[in-house]
């Protein structure tokens, strides 16, 4: 082989090598967003879906500020047995791949480079304790009247202020037919 093939093979493997660890490290990045949503019901009706919702994915309230309207609530987030394979895998065709090349620029090296595959499951551990932990929801609770002089059978919009991680935010809003306000 040239050794322009070997040195071009080595760099895009170096570069697959390099995003493949900022995709295993990501894997475990806090994604906590705040949107406001709205629901056309009354404020009381949308608080009672909100704790039954929550109490069905397992949160329980820490903290409730009567005056505001604001909830604190904290939940256990269990890793995703298969997300932990499929990284692990993943990791290793990654390492493995790099290992060829290696063995091909430095074959006097060769156990060098597999023991580093050998060591290549390790990201599905990496996941496994960075995603299994406490995550928090607050929301706040906000009414708006309705404009103009007019008198419906909806009274009031509820408008909620959830601050949580983005999956959550978007179950729930699928779960309670919310509309995203911003």
């Amino acid at each position: 082989m040239g050794d322009s093939v070997v040195i071009s093979t080595l760099l895009l493997t170096v570069l697959l090598t390099i995003g493949q660890l900022f995709f295993i490290r990501a894997s475990v990045k806090d994604r906590t967003e705040t949107v406001r949503l709205s629901a056309q019901q009354s404020p009381d009706l949308l608080l009672d879906q909100l704790k039954q919702y929550f109490a069905d994915r397992a949160y329980r309230v820490t903290s409730i500020d009567g005056d505001r309207n604001l909830v604190n609530l904290v939940g256990n987030v269990r890793p995703s047995l298969f997300l932990a394979f499929f990284l692990s895998g993943l990791a290793v065709v990654g390492t493995l791949c790099f290992v060829l090349v290696l063995n091909v620029v430095a074959p006097d090296q060769s156990t060098l480079w597999w023991t580093i595959l050998a060591i290549s499951p390790v990201a599905g551990v990496f996941y496994w304790n960075g995603a299994g932990r406490t995550e928090s929801v607050s929301f706040l609770l906000e009414t708006q009247e309705p404009e103009g002089n007019e008198t419906t059978s909806n009274a009031a919009t509820s408008v909620i202020k959830v601050q949580a991680h983005r999956d959550e935010v978007e179950s729930l809003r699928e779960t309670l037919n919310l509309e995203l306000l911003d």
